[in-house]
């Protein structure tokens, strides 16, 4: 009895590898619903749960109000922004390079720090001798800002601008006879009605002791955060915007807090020794531009980490080669559409070798049918051997049911870094294309999810011609594959309908490409 059952060729040997057969078939099925589902559960929470305008009233602190009204204002400018300085204060920063209405090219520029009451701030503090505060009227001499204190000390301030890296070099000169000790600090004073965009961060950033500390904004809204450092950064990021500051001195204090209906990033910074008839110089760096990683990687040169404050999600491994392809092709085809589309058609031609192995495979079970008939007929009424038969089956045909289901498997990782490339990307914004005048934001007409779904649905259609009829058992993962299948082209329109246009004309084009791939492999097949 034991030389039987260790026989390989004995019937319970044969159940024994048909029955773990079907276990791994049952958990690759398994397994590929739970990343469809797990797709389908991510997209609806983020557009039920998507955060609209926050607005709070958590008092922290009261905002000290500063009369500056008699602070003579001038303006900074270089060819990405200009800005408006008045005394210790810079506000009003203009993008020059983006419309503030993306749609609208005549709209104006993108204007940071531009309500009522918002600005970056860069000042001193001393014991025993006057500073400059923010009433100060300095005199002017260019981009040179000069005050000298009753005692003698002077302070003369530099102002210029690198890219969009706006910096402050404050030298202070000790005509006394004393030593004197000078701590910078600076701030960052904002409007807290910001929006949150579903699967982009934004609130506060904070580079501390080269780690990136995040809180977004209705944490922010409820508790104040401090950091310790040697040396980092600190301010707010939107989805496409970022205003930080960073003191280029030692042993620094940094601190976001809500302030009324405002919110405020401070840090500063140890003091700085000058003895007797020397002299020091105090820089202090605030970028106000873009998320753009090339323009932040440029700039990380004065405001080392900067360029780690772009979330490039769980699959950024892909998104760096998504956007950098995307550009390109751009700079070729000058139309982020047609970009998409190339770029569509370049990913399906690298993915060929592998969809024309799922295709042939179930053409392959399509000539499988009669025989698959036959099984089910003959051992209706013995589960164990049917099944046996049906691995047997599979082997000799070298084929899966579940064959076809490995191109979409491939395009998961693919699709969740074009989503996060479409949202993060500030070429993107207002990227026209047809009836579209927005790539990042949704089909305002619902003509690519309706074109996304119809493609998706003939293209269900014609591989379910390559699949072979299940007898329908509750039980049987084929049967129950099929069934679910039939209702992705639904849900799936309906989810992309809320969806960036930039994704959904993806994902059209994938399909488009698939039904040529297929109808040409089932002509090969016939041939």
């Amino acid at each position: 009895m034991v030389k039987y059952l260790n026989n390989n060729t004995s019937g319970f040997q044969q159940w024994n590898a048909a029955r773990e057969a079907n276990t791994k078939k049952s958990r690759l099925g398994g397994i590929l619903w739970w990343f469809i589902l797990f797709i389908a559960s991510w997209w609806l929470l983020s557009w039920w749960m998507t955060p609209n305008t926050t607005k709070t009233d958590v008092i922290d602190t009261k905002i000290e109000t500063v009369d500056v009204s008699g602070v003579p204002t001038s303006e900074i400018s270089s060819e990405n922004l200009t800005a408006t300085v008045q005394g210790l204060r810079i506000s009003d920063v203009k993008l020059l390079d983006y419309a503030a209405d993306a749609s609208n090219d005549e709209s104006g520029p993108v204007v940071l720090l531009g309500a009522d009451g918002a600005y970056a701030l860069v000042g001193m503090i001393a014991n025993g001798i006057d500073v400059p505060t923010q009433t100060t009227v300095w005199e002017q001499n260019g981009d040179t800002y000069s005050w000298r204190n009753s005692d003698g000390v002077e302070f003369n301030r530099k102002i210029t601008v690198d890219g969009y890296v706006i910096s402050v070099n404050d030298t202070i000169k000790n005509n006394t006879s004393d030593a004197i000790a000078i701590a910078p600090y600076a701030e960052i004073l904002r409007a807290n009605d910001m929006e949150s965009s579903a699967g982009v961060y934004s609130g506060s950033v904070a580079y501390v002791n080269s780690d990136l500390e995040h809180e977004d904004w209705p944490r922010i809204a409820d508790k104040s955060y401090a950091y310790s450092t040697d040396s980092g950064f600190i301010g707010f990021v939107d989805q496409y915007w970022e205003t930080v500051l960073s003191i280029a001195s030692p042993d620094q204090t940094m601190r976001v807090k809500p302030l009324g209906d405002m919110f405020m990033a401070d840090a500063a910074a140890a003091a700085v020794q000058i003895a007797p008839g020397t002299d020091a110089t105090i820089t202090t760096n605030l970028y106000m531009g873009p998320r753009d990683h090339r323009i932040l990687q440029s700039a990380d040169a004065i405001i080392s980490g900067l360029d780690e404050t772009v979330d490039y999600g769980w699959f950024w491994f892909f998104v760096r080669p998504i956007l950098w392809l995307l550009h390109i092709l751009n700079s070729v085809v000058m139309n982020y559409g047609v970009a998409i589309i190339i770029m569509t058609l370049l990913l399906r031609l690298a993915m060929w070798p592998l969809t024309r192995k799922s295709y042939t495979s179930m053409a392959a079970m399509q000539k499988m049918q009669p025989e698959m008939a036959r099984i089910q007929k003959l051992y209706a009424n013995d589960r164990a051997r049917m099944q046996m038969e049906m691995m047997r089956l599979y082997q000799t045909h070298k084929t899966s049911p579940m064959s076809g289901c490995l191109p979409m498997l491939i395009q998961i990782p693919i699709f969740f870094a074009l989503y996060k490339a479409l949202l993060i990307s500030v070429q993107m914004r207002g990227a026209h294309f047809l009836w579209i005048s927005d790539l990042a934001s949704m089909d305002p007409y619902f003509i690519l999810p309706i074109l996304m779904g119809a493609t998706m649905w003939l293209q269900q259609y014609m591989q379910s011609a390559s699949t072979p009829k299940s007898d329908a058992k509750k039980d049987d993962p084929v049967a129950q594959t099929q069934r679910m299948m039939k209702w992705m082209p639904l849900l799936f329109t309906v989810m992309f309908a809320w969806m960036p246009a930039g994704l959904v004309l993806y994902w059209t084009i994938s399909n488009i490409f698939g039904l040529g791939q297929m109808y040409y492999i089932k002509k090969v097949t016939r041939n």
